[in-house]
């Protein structure tokens, strides 16, 4: 039975979480303009037979509050470590994709006591020491005035999808579901999207991935046309210690792509961490 509350952030935000599944806890922090549903019922299933899940509504998606005000990505760090308190969890494995991957690099060295081991998705340093995507690439992901809300999101998948999913049968399937699904959850607003790419815009941690103290697992679809693939690697020679998994085929959803072993190859790593 999942367990759902609000913790209270440190500037007075309610941020919505959810906890499903048994065993050690492990927060999960979604990317740019997602919430806590967007990480698709077969990866947290799989995910949730070994770990206690922490599900976060990022500030400004879900029902989490939304304010139309400048925040960091270390601010949002901040507020998983505000619903690890309220669900009174000393330290958590944290598993962060694309922006989340980004905030869970803040959470890991501004709190190094509260987490054990880090995987780290689709994701990058910031962008003065990355490798960018192609400006159309990433002009997918924004919201176009006039578009319904399944066009916007046909939009974004056909770019954060590896080829080999979207001309799938069960790619095809599976974003028809997703779509389906929007309606069920409060839709992610404009101002949300602005003050999140100012979010990442504003972050930078290639100065200090060698203080990240905490075990490391890279997880990358090769595939990947929002952080290409390069990125992991940079990661890599930066964290002290990291490891590097890459999924073959697939794009920046590669926990929708590839679930069972983009949850697989994470359960593997943190169950060797004590």
């Amino acid at each position: 039975m999942a367990i759902r509350e609000y913790a209270q952030t440190c500037d007075g935000l309610k941020i919505r979480y959810e906890i499903r599944g048994r065993g050690d806890p492990l927060a999960l922090i979604m990317g740019f303009s997602g919430s806590g549903r967007s990480w698709g019922e077969p990866f947290l299933q799989a995910l949730e037979r070994n770990f206690s899940l922490v599900v976060i509504d990022n500030r400004g998606t879900g029902e989490s509050d939304k304010p139309d005000r400048p925040w960091t990505l270390a601010d949002m760090a901040g507020d998983v470590v505000s619903v690890l308190d309220h669900a009174k969890i000393a330290r958590a494995h944290a598993y962060g994709i694309s922006m989340g991957g980004m905030i869970a690099q803040e959470l890991a060295l501004a709190y190094p006591g509260r987490v054990r081991g880090l995987v780290l998705g689709c994701t990058n340093c910031g962008a003065s020491h990355s490798v960018q995507a192609a400006p159309e690439v990433l002009a997918n992901l924004m919201p176009l005035p006039g578009a319904t809300p399944e066009e916007q999101a046909r939009r974004a998948f056909s770019a954060a999808c590896g080829k080999a999913f979207l001309n799938s049968e069960r790619g095809r399937q599976v974003l028809d579901q997703a779509i389906a699904d929007m309606s069920k959850y409060p839709a992610t607003p404009l101002h949300t999207f602005a003050r999140q790419g100012a979010a990442i815009q504003g972050f930078d941690t290639y100065a200090r991935l060698s203080e990240i103290k905490a075990p490391t697992l890279i997880i990358h679809g090769d595939d990947d046309a929002i952080v290409p693939y390069q990125n992991a690697r940079i990661l890599a020679q930066g964290i002290p210690g990291a490891r590097v998994h890459t999924i073959k085929d697939a794009g920046h959803m590669f926990f929708w792509e590839a679930p069972l072993e983009a949850a697989h190859v994470a359960t593997e790593f943190l169950k060797t961490l004590r």
